[in-house]
Formats: C-alpha cells, sequence, structure tokens
C-alpha cells in the first residue's frame, strides 16, 4: 500500500492507523500547492480531487476521504481492535465519532487556513469550533479515549485536530480532559513515530 500524504494535514490520521495497525505501507509526499508529487509527477491524476489523503491499494485501487481509509486500515489489522467490529453497536458509535470530527471540526477548520478569508471570518470559525472541543471535552471525562479504554482510528483523527489547535495557538486550558487526551495521545509510540517520518517531531 502507498499513502499519499502531506507533512501535519489530515494525511497524519491513516498515517497513524497505519502504524498502529502494524501494515507494511510506503510513503508518497504532495505538495498540495503546486498539486506535484516528490518526484514531480502531477497528483491530480492519483486523485483529480487534489486533496489528502489516498490509500493506493496493492491491487491498483484509490480509496480517498480520511474517515472512510481509517476503517479500512482497521478492518485489515482486525486483531489490533482499532475499529469495533461491522455491524456492532460500537461500530455506529465510532461512526458517528468519525462524522463529527470531519464534519463539525476538520470542515471548520479549513476556512481558518485560508490567506484571504478575513480575520473576523476566521474568529467565527474559532469559536465555532471551541465550542465543539468543549462538547469532546465533556465526553472523555472519565474516559481513556473516545470509545472509552480502547484506541480506535477515531483518536489518531482527532489527535490531528488537536494538532491543528495548537499550530493556531487555540487555549484549550479550560478542558482539562481534552489536554489530558491530547498528552496521552502524543504519548504513543506509533504516534510518536507517524509525527517524525512527517518531520513534525525531531528524532530523539
Amino acid at each position: 500500500m502507498k499513502l499519499y500524504y502531506t507533512p501535519g494535514a489530515c494525511s497524519l490520521s491513516p498515517h497513524i492507523a497505519l502504524l498502529e495497525a502494524g501494515l507494511p505501507y510506503d510513503l508518497v509526499k504532495v505538495d498540495l500547492r503546486t498539486k506535484k508529487l516528490e518526484n514531480g509527477d502531477d497528483f491530480l491524476k492519483v486523485n483529480p480531487k487534489g486533496q489528502v489523503p489516498v490509500l493506493a491499494l496493492d491491487s491498483g485501487e484509490m480509496v480517498t476521504e480520511g474517515p472512510v481509509i481509517v476503517q479500512m486500515i482497521a478492518d485489515k489489522a482486525a486483531g489490533k481492535n482499532l475499529a469495533p467490529a461491522r455491524d456492532s453497536a460500537d461500530r455506529y458509535k465510532l461512526l458517528e465519532w468519525l462524522n463529527f470530527i470531519t464534519t463539525e471540526l476538520h470542515k471548520s477548520f479549513g476556512p481558518m487556513f485560508s490567506p484571504v478569508l478575513a480575520d473576523d471570518a476566521k474568529a467565527f470559525f474559532k469559536d465555532r469550533v471551541m465550542g465543539k472541543f468543549k462538547h469532546v471535552d465533556s465526553q472523555l471525562a472519565g474516559r481513556d479515549y473516545l470509545m472509552g479504554s480502547q484506541f480506535t482510528v477515531a483518536d489518531g483523527y482527532l489527535f490531528t485536530m488537536l494538532s491543528w489547535a495548537d499550530r493556531m495557538k487555540f487555549d484549550l486550558s479550560a478542558m482539562p480532559n481534552l489536554l489530558a487526551y491530547k498528552a496521552r495521545i502524543a504519548a504513543r509510540p506509533k504516534v510518536q513515530e507517524a509525527l517524525t517520518k512527517e518531520g513534525l517531531l525531531k528524532a530523539a
């Protein structure tokens, strides 16, 4: 398999999932501004949407959209318990979290990265995201992870959003559950490995 990624982008989520799953993969770096691969090839030929992540399967099929990719990775390594069993009640709970993260957090972050959007508009989206983070903080009371005591692919996705919040200097000090959770995920060896491989963390 190949993961098309951009350092620190939402492709960090499936990168963490691949490492946690212990599946073999190759990394292919994408410049999202120029839509070029490191070797100069046109990324739009890989994904006409022009977005990462893309997971290229050994069959040649290309899978896009992060929440789909991470579930596929989890299902390929079922013994790692990165997602509850398909058709179980807990699997739908995981889907609920993945949908919440992708629609309420991920999509609200996007405008804040825009170089042309006015500051008051960015402030609107920041307030929206902070409200969603407050909800997550309340849900994490007494839990190690989103689904309880078991790390799942939803946690890798939420951690990616929290890393964006760091980059944008969000003040999460009023959300102790979320801060403790972020530190717990950051300390996982496979998360550290993903960050190091993407050049986001210096190797010790």
